[in-house]
């Protein structure tokens, strides 16, 4: 049933939930768009779409065979998208960052074009390399100009992130023309990036993210009569933030751009954190939303007032709502489509029929064995990502490995260096054996717990998760009944870097890459009721 909202309709935070950072949203014409970071994940740069703020859908992954990921470290990788739209075309402005390891950093910035959201996009144009977060900016005299943050390796201590730079982007040159400009210096919060200028009421407004992506993020403001400077800086400084109070429920408020309704109401996207136990979180970082206004001095404020993020958000005026927001989300794959549901996600190389395959038996997914959970370069691995504080996750494969060398099974995964894998391989002993490992923190540990399997015979693996605790268990014909392997695990380790954790399944093979195979019968997810969580 569709009803018309009452006054008191809000929209709940996150909008966006478990690991979708940097948001960048637009609107185009009754449609609103959000661009989100994706890292070492693949496709790169998640769009969701809405036609109210409050209910939103993923429409479409934009990077696939643009970007090479191999060998590229974790927290590297697809940073910060800048989503954008000018004369019947949409821009995508990112990042490949290839090194952060200090002094350095190789990001290289890249921009593609498409008329329509959904493609096909451009070959990518390379732009830069001077720094991180790069974005478009189109003047309304017709010119096109390129905002990066500036990486300065000289500087010893502190911050390194010193400000931002603009330089005129010529769309017949295809290049950047001119020089680079430096258009806005850090405030005392330092790490100034993910930059966006929006033109209104005679200013130029620079948006920035500053204070870094942790307990300290913030979203400064500042304006200027003229495109290239100089800008004052917003006298209430920072706009929005969550650093100053820890009992927050958003934290780590930040990343912030903006977009305007048809009626003239104004909403900024924001990057946000809902760390359980206020301290890990697990689910990454999140996006937000708030309403804002410009005040009789022309300045940014938020709705209600403050600088702090709210979980209740007033709708826009008109909404229609289609259907309640979930407390819990649900996903379901069988298997039995011509293609994988495109909530999965793969490692730094895209899921294709040479090692994921739907076709060799029908209603089920076979993996190929690829390299180890720890490698950079060929991960054969799809997850989706957690979503809901606590959730139960399934499935079922068949597998029959004849060395301890192969393996295959269910797993939470955050990068290479922090895992759990509930797995099938063999011992030379015991013959077919489930096992479970962890890695956390680069510290890897083999569980004790070795349960002895029949030679043959499917096997149903499941994980279920109450916030930071989790506890995988097994069915198998023989036994019928759900058991628990290992104990619970507490999961905190899974939390930190720039991602968030995701739930997935999984085969390896370190005796001859591709020489095994498992064939996996579904994967189900499904949210449960948020919980008070304590350390």
């Amino acid at each position: 049933m569709i009803s018309e909202r009452s006054e008191n309709c809000v929209i709940h935070n996150p909008v966006l939930r478990g690991f979708n950072p940097d948001p960048c949203m637009i609107r185009v014409e009754d449609t609103y768009y959000i661009a989100v970071s994706s890292f070492e994940w693949l496709p790169g740069v998640r769009i969701y779409k809405s036609s109210n703020l409050l209910e939103w859908e993923h429409c479409t992954d934009i990077l696939t065979d643009q970007v090479d990921l191999r060998g590229n470290p974790k927290n590297c990788s697809i940073w910060a998208p800048q989503l954008s739209y000018d004369d019947g075309y949409f821009y995508l402005i990112y990042t490949d960052v290839k090194s952060t390891k200090r002094p350095f950093k190789d990001a290289h910035n890249y921009l593609i074009r498409s008329s329509q959201i959904e493609g096909p996009w451009s070959k990518p144009i390379y732009l830069n390399s001077s720094g991180f977060d790069p974005s478009l900016f189109h003047d309304t005299d017709g010119r096109k100009w390129l905002l990066n943050q500036l990486w300065d390796y000289r500087i010893e201590e502190g911050n390194k992130s010193s400000g931002i730079v603009i330089q005129e982007y010529d769309p017949k040159q295809q290049r950047l023309i001119g020089d680079p400009v430096k258009l806005f210096d850090c405030t005392p919060l330092k790490k100034t990036e993910a930059p966006h200028i929006y033109k209104y009421g005679g200013y130029y407004y620079l948006i920035t993210a500053e204070g870094g992506t942790g307990t300290g993020h913030a979203v400064t403001v500042a304006r200027s009569r003229e495109l290239l400077g100089p800008y004052e800086v917003d006298p209430l400084n920072p706009m929005l933030t969550s650093r100053d109070d820890s009992a927050l429920p958003l934290q780590c408020a930040g990343h912030g751009s903006l977009v305007e309704t048809a009626d003239g109401e104004w909403y900024m996207a924001h990057l946000c954190t809902r760390p359980l136990a206020g301290k890990y979180a697990v689910l990454g970082r999140e996006t937000a939303l708030q309403q804002v206004y410009w005040d009789e001095e022309g300045w940014l404020r938020l709705v209600g007032g403050g600088n702090h993020p709210r979980i209740e958000v007033p709708a826009p005026k008109g909404t229609v709502i289609q259907q309640r927001q979930l407390e819990s989300l649900s996903f379901k794959d069988d298997f039995n489509g011509p293609q994988l549901k495109s909530n999965w996600n793969t490692l730094r190389i895209l899921a294709n029929e040479s090692w994921c395959s739907l076709q060799k038996r029908a209603g089920f997914l076979r993996i190929y064995g690829g390299e180890s959970l720890q490698s950079l370069f060929n991960q054969h691995l799809l997850a989706i990502r957690q979503t809901d504080k606590s959730f139960r996750a399934e499935t079922l494969l068949e597998y029959d490995p004849v060395t301890y060398l192969q393996m295959a099974g269910l797993l939470l995964y955050l990068n290479e260096d922090n895992y759990l894998y509930a797995y099938i391989s063999h011992d030379e002993a015991e013959g077919r054996v489930l096992r479970l490992m962890r890695c956390a923190v680069d510290e890897f540990t083999l569980l004790p717990d070795v349960i002895k399997l029949e030679a043959q015979g499917a096997v149903s693996l499941a994980v279920e998760v109450h916030g930071l605790k989790a506890q995988f268990s097994f069915c198998t014909s023989e036994t019928a009944a759900w058991e628990p392997l290992g104990g619970p695990e507490h999961i905190g380790f899974l939390s930190g870097g720039f991602t968030g954790n995701f739930v997935g399944i999984a085969a390896q093979d370190m005796r001859q890459f591709k020489g095994s195979h498992a064939d996996f019968a579904f994967f189900h997810y499904e949210g449960l009721a948020d919980e008070e969580v304590h350390s």
